[in-house]
């Protein structure tokens, strides 16, 4: 499999999930901004422009990170990086990949853009800060967002959450946010994903 990546981005959620699930992969580094990846135009691979994409050994290719990492969990059910399904805590799992997703991830859409002005970056963070109220108060009462055990939402999170150094925004009123932050860090997978898209090291 072949993993399509840029640094920073929310494809390092699928980064991590590979390694949790014990795949074998490649990681390709593509440039967003001028839409290339080392053997030419990403748009060819993904006519969206944007990443994480997931190229299976037959040539298929997944797009939308949520979908990719529910494929990754499916190819190591054991791994338990995805509840069993027809349980509570399978919906639950899909209850916060959607909040992660439509409530946290499309938040910092405006944070990203210079253009964007005083005024909305302010009403932004606040819609932000009500949004992590709501994630801190679940976290102070569970070490994972859903079950016993490290799931796809908790890559998923971290990946969304670790964008706030570059964004500017303190987390220390969500201390919950934070103790999560430094805990999921320390985990194997995750050092090797953020270490790999720091070193540009394409094979695994």
């Amino acid at each position: 499999m072949k993993l399509y990546y840029s640094p920073v981005t929310c494809s390092l959620a699928s980064h991590i999930a590979l390694h949790e699930a014990g795949l074998s992969f490649e990681i390709i580094p593509v440039n967003l901004k001028t839409k290339t990846y080392p053997n030419g135009n990403f748009m060819e691979i993904n006519p969206k422009g944007y990443v994480p994409v997931l190229e299976l050994s037959n040539g298929e290719r997944l797009t939308e990170g949520v979908a990719i990492l529910q494929y990754i969990a499916d190819q190591k059910k054991e791994s338990g990086l995805m509840p069993p399904p027809q349980t509570m805590n399978y919906y639950h799992e899909l209850e916060w990949l959607n909040y992660i997703a439509t409530e946290l991830h499309k938040s910092y859409g405006p944070l990203w853009h210079s253009d964007t002005g005083d005024e909305a970056r302010d009403k932004t963070i606040q819609q932000l800060k009500t949004k992590y109220d709501f994630v801190q108060a679940h976290l102070q009462q569970h070490e994972f967002l859903v079950g016993d055990s490290f799931t796809i939402a908790d890559a998923y999170l971290f990946t969304i959450l670790n964008w706030n150094r570059f964004v500017k925004l303190d987390l220390s009123p969500w201390p919950a946010l934070v103790s999560f932050l430094k805990k999921t860090g320390e985990r194997p997978s995750v050092e090797k994903a953020v270490a790999a898209e720091k070193s540009g090291k394409q094979r695994l």
